[in-house]
């Protein structure tokens, strides 16, 4: 494509308007279906400096009297990587809606989180002549809400499926996820690039304050050096209870925020742990814990292996692995619920083949990695499970290994008995006799703010 003429154009730079002009006709050809205005809509001007164009951050830079301008090479490089982008409308995930709904309108000044900003936007309540109609997925505005992401137009390729005529489910194409996914990534690496860029700066401008001395007067103070009553340590009391009979029982939170956590002991709990794959009880845990616990869902069938994963299967797993196997399921088939043992397949036993790469220290891991599976959780001995590494310079989405549900769980006992082989010795599949033929159907926990889940 020959260049194209642009007007305000002072040293590789270009004006806000001139660059989503640019962006408009570069991309007018694209399979991605981009969205218009992406430097001058409030949204976009609300971010720290910054837009997001597919994976690419572009940097705008304040030229005075309160005019920004942003470097034509950028845009057209943003263009280019998007317009290589092939989709195929046949190949679609489901991006919710899942546990866990968005509270408030996101900011436009927040990071990207696409899979929350969609999910807000399509609970909105729309008018009686929107409702069913097409056009309302094809709409680039809608009252001011945050449509486009990352400077794409979602809605021209949302899919909707209903079951029953009662359950509505949304879905995207594979390769629009992929590339929604490597944008929030590249946001989060620019974001915290630039933060540190800004401590650094700082710390050189000027010396750290200096902490005020701590009272050592009256111990009856308020905020955090109040006494508070100490919680009693959970022992075991609610063992082989299933989470959907305590869940309809009055009183229950209650006596939850009279234990201690059961994982790290230091802070009251808050929510009670559950198995949702057999449905028992496994601890009351805090907040904290329970959110290092819970696995990092990317979709249904989609866990992306975090820096979390590190404490639960490295520095602190006997621990971990003590509390998953409170559950009477897990502890007796010496394995964890589907979306955890995925998550140890790639941390733990795909260790070896993740690709690495040159560092200023030595050698890095590359990528993040990501576990995924066919099938469901109420029929786990037929899942596949795939380990892959997304964002990898030496080829994005690569594929590690695929492993039988069944080989997984071989490896983890064999992990297990010599990583906690007191909590190997307590598993066995003689005390099969104790489990239910079918779990009873767990009860949403309303009262966690989402965090409940695993």
């Amino acid at each position: 494509m020959p260049d194209l003429a642009v007007p305000g154009r002072a040293g590789g730079r270009i004006a806000l308007g001139a660059a989503d002009a640019l962006w408009a006709d570069l991309t007018s050809d694209s399979a991605v279906p981009t969205a218009p205005e992406v430097f001058t809509r409030p949204a976009a001007r609300g971010r720290a400096g910054y837009a997001l164009l597919g994976c690419r951050v572009v940097a705008m830079v304040e030229t005075g009297g309160g005019r920004w301008s942003v470097l034509e090479e950028e845009v057209r490089r943003a263009a280019a990587e998007m317009n290589a982008v092939e989709l195929d409308g046949r190949d679609l995930v489901r991006i919710g809606p899942f546990r866990g709904v968005p509270r408030q309108e996101p900011d436009g000044g927040t990071p990207l989180r696409w899979r929350a900003r969609i999910m807000w936007e399509l609970r909105q309540p729309c008018s009686p002549a929107e409702s069913g109609a097409p056009e309302r997925t094809a709409r680039n505005e809608d009252g001011g809400r945050p449509c486009q992401l990352a400077g794409i137009d979602w809605r021209r390729m949302l899919v909707e499926k209903s079951h029953d005529r009662t359950v509505r489910t949304w879905w995207l194409p594979r390769a629009l996820v992929r590339l929604l996914d490597a944008a929030e990534h590249a946001e989060t690496r620019w974001l915290h690039a630039e933060r540190t860029r800004r401590t650094g700066a700082a710390a050189t401008e000027q010396p750290a304050p200096r902490r005020p001395p701590r009272s050592t007067g009256d111990p009856r103070t308020t905020g955090r050096d109040r006494p508070t009553a100490p919680s009693r340590p959970y022992e075991g009391e609610w063992e082989g209870h299933l989470y959907s009979v305590l869940s309809r029982k009055a009183g229950t939170a209650r006596k939850v925020a009279g234990w201690a956590c059961a994982v790290c002991g230091a802070a009251p709990a808050a929510v009670l742990d559950h198995c949702h794959e057999h449905g028992y009880v496994r601890a009351p845990v805090c907040q904290s814990c329970n959110t290092h616990e819970r696995p990092d869902h990317l979709y249904s069938n989609d866990v992306r292996v975090a820096d979390h994963y590190t404490r639960l299967f490295d520095t602190h797993a006997a621990d971990w692995l003590r509390h998953w196997h409170r559950c009477p399921g897990c502890r007796t088939r010496s394995t964890l619920p589907l979306p955890h043992l995925a998550a140890w397949a790639a941390h733990t036993a795909c260790r070896s083949l993740r690709p690495t790469h040159h560092a200023a220290r030595g050698r890095r891991p590359c990528g993040v990695l990501r576990a995924y599976w066919t099938g469901s959780h109420r029929a786990p001995r037929s899942c596949l499970l795939t380990v892959a590494v997304d964002f990898c310079p030496s080829g994005e989405h690569r594929l590690l290994a695929q492993m039988p549900y069944r080989e997984a769980v071989e490896r983890f006992g064999a992990w297990l008995a010599e990583t906690a082989p007191t909590v190997a010795a307590a598993a066995g599949p003689e005390r099969l006799d104790d489990l239910p033929v079918r779990s009873r159907p767990v009860v949403v926990d309303t009262g966690g703010d989402g965090l409940a889940l695993f």
